[in-house]
């Protein structure tokens, strides 16, 4: 069985958090989106603290596809220097981390 992750962006609309979610799933790099918010978030941005309101998206996908999953976040993210990361899933139950094999072949 290949690595699964989790990836996580930020956006700061639900309308293209929605946007995002529905183009991964669709491309089939990803095996689902979920869309939590909204959140609260503060960040450095050209020097200055900044705070906003943000929708996060966390997808599941296997490790070989995070390239092709990134590609098709930028494709649709309106941020300039959006947050793309990856982490690892250590353990899942089986049945969840072969479904995500599954709904992500290429």
């Amino acid at each position: 069985m290949k690595e699964c992750i989790q990836v996580f962006t930020t956006v700061e609309k639900s309308e293209d958090a929605e946007r995002i979610a529905s183009a991964v799933v669709h491309a089939r790099v990803a095996a689902c989106a979920q869309i939590v918010g909204p959140i609260r978030s503060i960040y450095w941005w050209k020097a200055k603290v900044e705070e906003a309101g943000e929708w996060l998206c966390v997808m599941k996908t296997r490790k070989d596809l995070f390239s092709a999953l990134e590609k098709e976040i930028k494709k649709v993210h309106p941020y300039d220097v959006p947050e793309i990361i990856a982490l690892p899933i250590i353990a899942g139950a089986k049945s969840y981390l072969e479904w995500i094999q599954e709904e992500t072949k290429k």
